[in-house]
């Protein structure tokens, strides 16, 4: 065996393991690089695009209000972020409203825009994107952050250098170990093989000195020295094999065919699989529809939900400033403190459109505490007196027990007046409502309200919680949307309650509702059990009256403070739409001043029974309305309303559109002196 030969396998060996691994490891290193830049790349563009986005919609409201300080504010929100260098914003003329620049190694952002888009420039990154609202380009937005690529790309060029030199020493350390174990026993197989071919010689054999490859190589050169003895031997065995095989090629024809059997039932059995996968998709792509849909409303809702306590907060900001409202401390105290309700409600608005958690869709928000149960039933009572005497049916009050409830007032105020409204209006003429609470013990507590009414069959007490099911007047002689009492039992039950009823044909039905228990306080004793409301009201001084339909506390709060400085007006208020209507055909008031969104019947549909009817038809109804949208502007001025504003208020072109609806409708009603008796 020469020399030369066994070099040159050993250097083919060597360059071999050090080609393959050299090879392996630029691949990895280049793969890796290039999907870490290209995501790098993408990420940081994405990120720079979302956060000028997110710029835009919180520098809109500033530049529609001409509010660089706010806008400042939100640049200067960019220090949190180091990468970023530079920012501005520019109005839609191309002027630059604001700008930011970083502390370290900033540079000053361009006087005037550039076109929309991402532009990569070195090491560095700019973006130009316009601040849009309701389709309308209000500027554009700046960005400059720096774009680390290039110096990503070197740092990862020495890496892979670096990889690729150990790699390449490991390989060559290991090949030097290998090739005593792989390359010897292959010589010696081949110095067996020369001396086979000169001396002639088939009874030598390789020594076999492993199980693995080359272990078999030396079994495989000793079968072959005897191979050709039995050459006849593997003929027929040949023979044999090739005979087998026939037999296992007729056995798989016959395979073939019952697959081709299975096949066919499969084939089937998948296309009534495709048609039920159609019809899934006929529904999905309903449902998108549906979602498409759904998302016209979207920027409606939104709207509404962000301009509900900016409502609150520029409302009673204005009449902290007004020079023509006078205010206490004690009432400047309380404004501000509904300012910083309303902001921080405001604030977390935005953190849940940021966060993408949800936009309150079907959701409702309790502030559970102590109730007065007292307090409530005697501000329903000042609300359903007037219904009641109206309908020539008494209202009973039970006396002031001390009883409190750990619920939400406002709630609980909301579920009495729905079951008062009901007992009044499935009343018999000169029937009877009787109010009753009671303690269950130290945990809960029940109130009832009893009417003398026809009462209600087995059947209609079991659908009496469904939905639009009201009570069993289906011949439109009750006027209602058949919800509230739906809506009652979802109130509740989110205050950890329990509502239920019983009913005798004839004689009368029963609503009770029991909730968690407080604390009780001292009570007030009075001569006698109940209150009876009286036929006659005491009257001392006409003045014009004002009902306000509101589910919002706050914007309700808001007016009452508003018009608290007028002595002139009367102020009623209701909650929903139901309730509303009733207030109004009672006391037929001068002005309705109306909130769009209500629970159960919207404000149009309040309007349109207005209208309707000529006892209210020529009151003059004013939307006050976070839908500020013009579309819902326009719909609401075709839809017949006096006047649509929208929140938040502005005192000015409020108190003018209460006086026109007043100069429209001067007729003086009977009311109560104190305004604070109707509320």
């Amino acid at each position: 065996m020469s020399l030369v030969a066994l070099n040159s396998l050993r250097t083919k060996f060597l360059a071999a393991m050090l080609l393959t691994t050299l090879v392996a490891v630029m691949a990895a290193v280049v793969a890796m690089i290039t999907y870490d830049l290209n995501l790098y790349s993408e990420s940081w563009i994405s990120d720079m695009d979302t956060q000028a986005e997110l710029l835009g919609q919180t520098a809109a409201p500033a530049l529609e209000f001409d509010d660089r300080t706010l806008a400042s504010e939100n640049l200067n929100l960019l220090r949190l972020r180091p990468q970023i260098r530079s920012a501005a914003i520019y109005t839609a003329r191309g002027v630059q409203f604001a700008s930011y620049r970083a502390n370290t190694a900033g540079t000053d952002a361009p006087k005037l825009p550039g076109p929309d888009g991402v532009n990569v420039d070195g090491s560095s990154l700019a973006i130009f994107k316009p601040i849009l609202k309701n389709g309308e380009i209000l500027g554009k937005v700046y960005i400059r952050a720096d774009y680390s690529l290039y110096d990503r790309m070197l740092g990862y060029t020495g890496i892979a250098a670096v990889a690729a030199c150990v790699a390449m020493l490991i390989a060559y350390l290991i090949s030097t170990m290998l090739r005593n174990v792989v390359i010897r026993p292959i010589l010696s197989i081949n110095e067996v093989a020369r001396e086979v071919e000169q001396k002639r010689d088939y009874s030598l054999r390789a020594i076999k000195s492993s199980e693995d490859e080359v272990g078999h190589l030396a079994d495989s050169f000793n079968n072959m020295l005897a191979e050709i003895e039995r050459r006849a031997n593997d003929n027929r065995q040949a023979t044999q094999a090739l005979a087998q095989e026939v037999a296992e090629r007729k056995r798989s024809e016959d395979e073939v065919v019952q697959l081709n059997t299975q096949l066919e039932e499969r084939v089937a059995k998948r296309t009534q699989q495709l048609e039920a996968i159609n019809q899934e998709l006929t529904i999905a792509r309903n449902d998108a529809d549906n979602a498409n849909h759904a998302k016209s409303e979207f920027l409606s809702r939104m709207s509404h939900e962000l301009r509900t306590p900016l409502n609150a907060i520029l409302g009673f900001g204005d009449i902290l400033v007004s020079d023509k409202i006078a205010s206490s401390p004690q009432q400047k105290s309380e404004f501000t403190q509904q300012i910083l309700k309303a902001g921080r409600h405001l604030l977390a608005l935005i953190n849940e459109i940021l966060d993408l958690a949800h936009v309150e869709s079907g959701k409702l928000t309790l502030s559970i505490e102590t109730v007065h149960v007292a307090d409530v039933l005697a501000e329903c009572q000042a609300i359903m007196e007037p219904l009641g005497h109206q309908s020539g049916i008494r209202l009973m009050f039970p006396e002031d027990h001390g009883l409190n409830a750990l619920a939400d007032h406002m709630r609980v105020k909301q579920v009495m007046l729905n079951l008062l409204s009901n007992a009044i209006k499935y009343n018999r003429q000169g029937g009877a409502v009787v109010v009753d609470v009671a303690s269950l013990g130290q945990d809960r507590l029940r109130i009832s309200v009893q009417d003398t009414g026809i009462g209600l069959q087995p059947t209609q007490v079991e659908g009496l919680f469904q939905a639009f099911n009201r009570l069993g007047q289906e011949n439109g002689a009750v006027v209602g949307t058949g919800i509230g009492l739906v809506l009652t039992k979802r109130l509740v039950e989110l205050m950890n309650g329990r509502i239920g009823v019983s009913s005798t044909p004839g004689i009368g039905t029963i609503f009770w509702v029991e909730l968690p228990a407080a604390a009780p306080t001292a009570s007030a004793v009075v001569e006698s059990s109940y209150q009876v409301s009286t036929s006659v009201q005491q009257q001392e001084t006409v003045v014009p009256t004002l009902l306000y339909i509101e589910d919002n506390p706050a914007n309700l709060r808001l007016i009452q403070e508003i018009l608290g400085f007028r002595t002139d007006l009367r102020l009623l208020s209701a909650p929903d739409g139901k309730l509303g209507l009733d207030l109004a055909f009672a006391h037929l008031p001068n002005v309705v001043l109306l909130d769009i969104n209500l629970p159960g019947m919207n404000g149009f549909e309040i309007q349109k029974t207005l209208q309707a009817d000529p006892r209210t038809a020529q009151i003059p109804v004013i939307a006050l309305t976070a839908n500020a949208m013009q579309r819902e502007v326009e719909r609401g001025l075709s839809a017949g309303f006096f006047r649509y504003l929208t929140k938040p208020i502005n005192l000015e072109e409020f108190a003018a559109a209460i006086e026109a609806a007043l100069d429209a409708n001067p007729k003086h009603l009977p009311g109560p002196k104190n305004r604070s008796s109707a509320t």
